[in-house]
């Protein structure tokens, strides 16, 4: 669907690449612009896919890598260039490094008005923390995520994926699409602003109201809802269950597959009277939910039309009969991992009669695959750019630019490859 987008991304490490990796889900030719060490994600491991870092393998699917040297005055010409031959370029610099290399907002729209410029930063371009890198556990602890996060009585939590990041990167994909759509009517690009700090704080959805409204912070309830009851995990008699009562019909009907004659008390009769009786409901739920096995209740329970589902590991719900269904987890060929396992892009797209333009590769093996370093380099400045074979060899004698088989021997396969995998 993104087709004709070209986006440069000069970012790293998990929100600008994951915002990234969303367009080039949708079709975008997206152009990795990497230092000569590469993103640093390369280099968190283990797990690897032999030797590539899965940290990096997540977020970096069908991208074409190019290494430039913006401490070069050539590398800062080339990656100029790039931008002006972009659509869309998503950076997460600290605040105003690129102004640095010519690569800050005014200065490239001055050569190409088009230009949607999306900046991830930790905390915005104002204010006493503007100049503080964003780390995702440092925002899940300034941002209030973490106190509210992991069981009564234990210290604070972190939850276990970088999930200001995540969501961050995905804000950024909504609003470059926003943009794409007003350029379509006016030519003119826009500056893009998102903070992991203000997306941390917006995400937080109800409990963030909540705290505005009564100025009191969140408890710490492990798996169970603030606002509901019964509305988390409880053990059975071999393995844990989440049971989430939505209402109080819901509740009525888990009461009668509990046997519990719960129901009609005034204490719990209502959803208000359940948060306020939490205390005393909860053991009697416990207790009875560990006289049977875990099966024994989900079939109970979905006879009875209550939502209950098992509490799994990922990997037992990465091989869930669910996730086989939906062909969750495709494969794509690596030209040095081999055959790699992934979790593919949620979003199906198809046209109405369902007779093409799904997205979705038809077979095995045929996913677009995250890059060697460096190896789109030559294809991308000859493409773009127009670079002949002597301009560069010149660029990579100066080290302002690098290609795959450039590398040193060992740290990449040779001959990379020059198109998009």
């Amino acid at each position: 669907m993104l087709d004709d987008v070209v986006v440069l991304d000069l970012s790293r490490i998990l929100a600008g690449p994951y915002c990234t990796q969303l367009l080039a889900d949708l079709g975008a030719r997206v152009i990795k612009v990497e230092a000569p060490r590469g993103d640093d994600t390369r280099g968190w491991g283990p797990p690897h896919a032999h030797d590539q870092s899965g940290y990096f393998l997540s977020v970096n699917r069908g991208k074409e890598s190019v290494v430039l040297d913006l401490k070069t005055e050539r590398g800062r010409a080339l990656a100029q260039a790039l931008a002006g031959r972009a659509d869309v370029l998503v950076e997460n610099f600290k605040v105003g490094d690129l102004a640095r290399y010519g690569l800050d907002p005014e200065t490239l729209h001055a050569a190409n008005p088009g230009l949607i410029y999306a900046s991830i930063t930790g905390y915005g371009s104002a204010g006493p923390r503007a100049s503080q890198s964003g780390y995702d556990a440092a925002l899940q602890a300034i941002t209030g995520v973490m106190a509210m996060t992991g069981e009564a009585g234990r210290p604070p939590a972190k939850l276990g994926v970088a999930w200001i990041d995540v969501l961050t990167g995905l804000h950024a994909a909504v609003g470059v699409l926003a943009a794409l759509h007003e350029r379509a009517a006016t030519g003119l690009g826009r500056v893009l602003e998102l903070s992991l700090f203000e997306t941390g704080l917006a995400s937080l959805v109800n409990q963030a109201q909540g705290a505005l409204l009564t100025g009191e912070a969140p408890q710490r309830l492990g798996s169970a809802h603030p606002s509901i009851v019964p509305y988390q995990a409880f053990e059975t008699a071999d393995a844990p269950l989440m049971l989430t009562v939505g209402n109080d019909a819901q509740f009525r009907r888990a009461c009668a597959v509990l046997d519990l004659p719960l129901a009609d008390e005034p204490r719990f009769a209502t959803n208000e009277a359940r948060v306020r009786h939490r205390g005393e409901l909860i053991p009697l739920l416990n207790e009875r939910l560990q006289a049977e096995r875990r099966d024994v209740w989900l079939e109970r329970f979905r006879e009875a039309g209550v939502s209950a589902t098992p509490v799994l590991d990922l990997p037992d719900a990465l091989r869930d009969p669910q996730a086989e269904a939906l062909g969750t987890v495709g494969r794509y060929r690596h030209p040095t991992a081999g055959e790699v396992p992934y979790v593919r892009s949620p979003l199906r797209h198809h046209r109405p009669t369902g007779s093409a333009g799904d997205g979705s590769p038809a077979d095995e093996g045929d996913a677009a695959r995250p890059p060697l370093l460096g190896e789109h380099t030559a294809t991308v400045l000859t493409d773009l750019l127009g670079l002949g074979p002597e301009e560069l060899a010149a660029a990579e004698r100066e080290g302002a630019v690098r290609t795959a088989r450039a590398m040193p021997a060992g740290s990449e396969a040779p001959g990379g490859g020059d198109a998009a995998g």
